[in-house]
């Protein structure tokens, strides 16, 4: 599948991390033997899994899935990892994973208590910008996230408040209103919000202001990126938004096609969602 893809850099979502990414390792070179080599990686410890000390659910016990920072049954469970063939400057990567929930501007927060208000973080997963060094010296920033699903919750409606906040964090991100150096102009927003903007539940204000941002190009339109079956069926959930001075020249999303077999099977057993991939042009 990655093959098929044969992009210069990939984000990986559901993928656990593991001390020394020995996981991650394992992956690449099972992908250089197929002669898909990816020689450079990048993976940080996610919110999934991670221990809040609280009871976030109510239940009246401790260190369960939902009471960590993000639903996880062991830290590191269905974190991210970045593949490149671009050299990932590390040490200029912005891990915004930590930042707490009552902390974003205009936070749609549900009821929470003191104690929660204080160690509750806002990402699920991450929020991260890793930059790419271009072949010129100049760097490709990746802004990559993984969302909650905005349902499995209650009538406080948390995982739907917090689905909308994990997207709306990008705009603030964009905007300088959260502490940190807004990106520079050569970016592209990706990853996994969990939400369809038009079908399913959720609150899409916050998703729909970054797909008509002006700052940001979508070549992918309402195009499903995976499909559920009946009821639901097809739904847009998988988002690749690059910066709007960045020209797109060619973009898709790579489904099964019943014409090549093995590809539909390697999709089919990778995951429910497939592939959105873009080709940009860059200065």
């Amino acid at each position: 599948m990655l093959a098929a893809l044969d992009a210069d850099a990939i984000l990986l979502t559901g993928f656990d991390h593991d001390h020394g990414l020995a996981a991650l390792d394992a992956f690449r070179a099972a992908l250089a033997a197929a002669g898909t080599p990816y020689p450079h990686r990048f993976a940080l410890n996610p919110n999934t899994g991670r221990p809040t000390g609280l009871d976030i659910d109510g239940n009246d016990r401790l260190s369960e899935a939902r009471d960590a920072q993000g639903w996880g049954r062991f830290p590191g469970a269905g974190g991210m990892a970045i593949l490149s063939r671009l050299p990932v400057a590390a040490d200029g990567a912005r891990d915004f994973s930590a930042l707490l929930w009552a902390d974003l501007p205009a936070a749609l927060l549900p009821p929470m208590s003191d104690a929660e208000r204080r160690v509750q973080r806002l990402s699920t997963t991450a929020h991260w910008d890793v930059p790419l060094m271009l072949p010129d010296g100049t760097a490709l920033h990746l802004l990559a996230w993984h969302a909650t699903p905005p349902v499995f919750d209650g009538p406080d409606d948390r995982n739907g408040r917090r689905n909308h906040d994990e997207a709306a964090f990008w705009s603030a991100y964009l905007d300088g209103a959260v502490p940190a150096a807004v990106p520079p102009d050569r970016f592209v927003l990706l990853g996994d919000a969990n939400l369809d903007p038009v079908r399913g539940d959720g609150r899409a204000a916050a998703l729909l202001a970054l797909l008509s941002d002006s700052r940001l190009t979508d070549p992918h339109g309402p195009a499903p990126t995976v499909d559920y079956g009946p009821p639901l069926g097809g739904l847009r959930l998988d988002y690749l938004l690059p910066a709007a001075g960045l020209p797109v020249t060619a973009s898709g999303i790579l489904r099964p096609d019943p014409a090549k077999p093995a590809l539909a099977a390697a999709l089919g057993a990778a995951s429910r969602h497939w592939p959105v991939w873009a080709d940009i042009r860059l200065p």
